[in-house]
């Protein structure tokens, strides 16, 4: 049924980044009548009242778009299942606050649906030379598949902390995962990636700060953000389970470093401060960049740069013939290094500084500006405390 030349391959991602960015608008307008609004306070970055209803747009859409291009439902109903069962209660939360542990509940009975009835497993972590070709998971695959896909969940929910950031990682994730099943003619996983990637793209233009929109009109709220966790897990487990001389899991670890390294530092630097590893507070890894004076319209595309970076880092070390040993001896340094420096938050904002004063020596360009930021930040730092990293 599908053929690369098929010019019904390239019309239905484009009619998901169509649909989404001309639905966004009655939504919004919509969600403002009924008040459905993400309001300014507390650690709330924005001025103004914006509805966090970018998920309950998109992803729908998706959905519908990938049925109607027919894609295997038998395959993917349980992830569509999930993805409702996590729009569902994720706008329940952004109308009004739920129990965090219901959230927490919601996000494990998701990740089964998928590792279970979609098998959707971690089967192995690659080939380190250690006792046999790969590292099994053998019996712990499905509980170790359940605590990765939560942890993913949450690690991208927290980052979705400045206008287009999390939806912008998560499309380069997707890209990386895309340009995988192209490479090994997948055609219906590379499509649905496609049309993932065209829907997020519609939402960004209303999202993303650039020069036509000085700030977001509409958030992904906590039902997107939870929902795009789930869908890269997905695709990252598949990803790394197709033979390939490129994407193997360590591969796939790299592409999603950055998400990882953050979640993982802002539990360690909680603990150490004595507080509540759920706690929330401003030492993210974008929180970083904002202290440092930079603002939002550069923060977000130096992110996305960096998960590029790193993504590209995985995907040319395998292809180049990098023993996958270093390239996890590589992984878990950073991480560890990541972490060290995040203790601290003052430590990275000191380096950000330097470098942009660095970059300045060359440039007559204004690289950063605190009163910009503060007059003008309109970030989705909209989670509240829960079960779950904030």
């Amino acid at each position: 049924m599908y053929d690369w030349q098929n010019a019904y391959f390239y019309i239905m991602p484009l009619l998901a980044l169509v649909s989404v960015a001309v639905l966004i608008m009655p939504a919004v307008k919509l969600a403002r009548k009924i008040g459905i609004i993400d309001a300014p306070g507390g650690r709330k970055q924005h001025i103004k009242a914006v509805p966090p209803i970018g998920g309950l747009v998109l992803f729908p859409i998706s959905i519908i778009v990938s049925i109607f291009a027919g894609i295997d439902f038998n395959e993917y109903w349980p992830l569509f299942t999930a993805m409702t069962l996590l729009l569902i209660t994720g706008a329940a939360d952004d109308k009004r606050d739920i129990n965090a542990w219901v959230k927490f509940f919601m996000q494990i009975a998701a990740a089964i649906l998928v590792v279970i009835f979609g098998q959707a497993q971690i089967l192995y972590l690659g080939d380190f030379g250690i006792l046999d070709d790969m590292l099994w998971t053998g019996w712990l695959a499905i509980p170790f598949t359940i605590t990765a896909i939560v942890l993913l969940i949450n690690a991208i929910n927290l980052i979705d902390g400045l206008d287009g950031l999390a939806s912008g990682i998560a499309t380069i994730m997707l890209g990386f995962f895309a340009l995988a099943a192209v490479v090994h003619g997948d055609i219906q996983r590379a499509l649905m990636l496609f049309i993932f990637i065209g829907a997020l793209g519609g939402f960004l233009i209303h999202n993303m700060r650039n020069p036509w929109r000085r700030k977001a009109s509409v958030f992904l709220g906590d039902a997107g953000s939870m929902c795009l966790g789930l869908i890269v897990a997905w695709f990252a487990i598949f990803a790394a389970r197709v033979p390939s001389d490129s994407m193997v899991p360590m591969t796939v670890a790299w592409v999603l470093a950055l998400p990882i390294f953050d979640i993982c530092a802002q539990f360690y630097r909680r603990v150490l401060e004595g507080k509540h590893p759920f706690d929330p507070d401003r030492g993210h890894f974008h929180h970083h960049f904002i202290e440092a004076g930079l603002p939002v319209k550069a923060v977000t595309p130096i992110i996305m740069g960096i998960v590029f970076i790193t993504g590209l880092f995985g995907w040319l070390g395998i292809v180049a013939g990098i023993p996958q040993v270093v390239m996890m001896v590589v992984w878990v340094i950073s991480l560890f290094a990541h972490m060290a420096i995040s203790s601290k938050p003052e430590r990275y904002v000191r380096l950000i500084r330097f470098f942009c004063s660095k970059g300045q020596e060359n440039s007559d360009e204004h690289v950063f500006d605190v009163t910009e930021n503060n007059a003008e930040i309109s970030s989705e730092s909209t989670h509240k405390p829960n079960a779950k990293a904030a």
